[in-house]
């Protein structure tokens, strides 16, 4: 499995968030009976195809986390994003396709994907609704998506 700067950043804030909670931990016993866990779903300097990131937007970083649902038997319009992006499909299935060379990678529940930069794609679902959490790394202003030419 590979994984994303995008999905980097976003542990990396969730580890800001629990830093006091971890300060906390180290000098009194715990309260619970379970330990807070950390799982790295996804860790990656490339894309789902296999193209490397070659940067992150310049100026101030600004993140975004989208709740996207998109209904059964759907075709996303074909698009392009400028920065890194990261989905985890919550429930459903999802198909991504590369418009260049036709190339597919099916999602499922679970799955994550490490999103193209610049390379022109869309996504299509089948019988089932989809939910996915996109998690964008770019800059104030700037667009999430652009359409294709």
């Amino acid at each position: 499995m590979s994984h994303s700067p995008s999905i980097t950043l976003l542990l990396a804030s969730a580890l800001w968030l629990f830093a006091p909670l971890a300060q906390a931990a180290s000098t009194e016993p715990p309260t619970g009976t379970e330990s807070v866990r950390a799982e790295v779903l996804l860790k990656t300097s490339s894309s789902w195809d296999g193209k490397a990131y070659a940067a992150y937007p310049k100026g101030k970083p600004e993140l975004t986390l989208l709740k996207i649902t998109i209904p059964p038997h759907t075709n996303l319009p074909w698009h392009t994003h400028p920065m890194p992006n990261a989905a985890y499909v919550l429930s459903g299935s999802l198909t991504v396709e590369k418009k260049a060379d036709g190339l597919q990678k099916p999602l499922r529940t679970g799955d994550t994907l490490p999103e193209m930069v610049g390379e022109t794609h869309r996504g299509f679902t089948g019988d089932e609704a989809v939910e996915l959490l996109v998690f964008y790394a770019g800059s104030p202003g700037m667009a999430l998506s652009h359409p294709a030419d």
